[in-house]
């Protein structure tokens, strides 16, 4: 039998289990020349800008789960 028995051994399977709500990550920003500045319908900046509101939502709501 594999029962854990003390606070270290439970601290010790806790850090080997993965994690199942891991960080959110951040959007990687557009590079200089990847918009074109033609006025398209779905630009790299504003598509950037969507991901980085929601990476920024995705972030608080996490940060609240794990203060």
């Amino acid at each position: 039998m594999n029962a854990i028995t003390t606070p270290a051994e439970a601290a010790a399977a806790d850090a080997a289990a993965p994690d199942t709500d891991p960080k959110p990550v951040a959007p990687t920003p557009p590079q200089p020349g990847d918009c074109c500045h033609s006025g398209c319908t779905f630009c790299v900046e504003d598509l950037y800008q969507e991901a980085l509101d929601q990476y920024r939502a995705d972030l608080a709501a996490w940060q609240a789960r794990h203060p």
